[in-house]
């Protein structure tokens, strides 16, 4: 007596469906999200997500009836463009800030003047940073 697995699969020659490599993608886009501030790690790590969901699309394109998980591949590409997205801001930010120290000291304190619950002791530290940058 033929096992099930013999009959449907030897006997019809029918491909065993394979798994594409999400899971380093999820994992490669959720730490490019929550490293989006870190001058510039979310957005590498965003990146080589891209470009790990380019090839496995690539090899699903090719042949989709090998594979069981196309769903979520695309699903997994969208999320590593929505977390370079937010990566890409998060360097941007980063790179203003570098080249325009006096303009944002400048708005956050004015900023934090307005709110009343906030002393000149605790500004302190800012006025510092300002003079170490050589804004005042």
């Amino acid at each position: 007596m033929r096992s099930l697995f013999y009959y449907f699969y030897l006997r019809n020659k029918l491909p065993i469906m394979q798994k594409l490599n999400t899971t380093a993608i999820y994992i490669l886009s959720v730490v490019g999200f929550l490293c989006c501030c870190f001058y510039g790690i979310g957005t590498i790590a965003a990146v080589i997500a891209l470009i790990l969901a380019n090839k496995e699309l690539a090899k699903y394109n090719a042949d989709p009836e090998l594979y069981s998980n196309g769903k979520a591949m695309k699903t997994a590409k969208t999320l590593a463009i929505v977390s370079l997205i937010i990566s890409l801001i998060g360097l941007a930010f980063i790179i203003w800030f570098y080249f325009n120290q006096c303009e944002f000291y400048e708005w956050y304190i004015e900023f934090a003047l307005n709110n009343p619950g906030v002393t000149e002791e605790q500004l302190a530290p800012l006025y510092d940073a300002m003079e170490e940058a050589g804004c005042r």
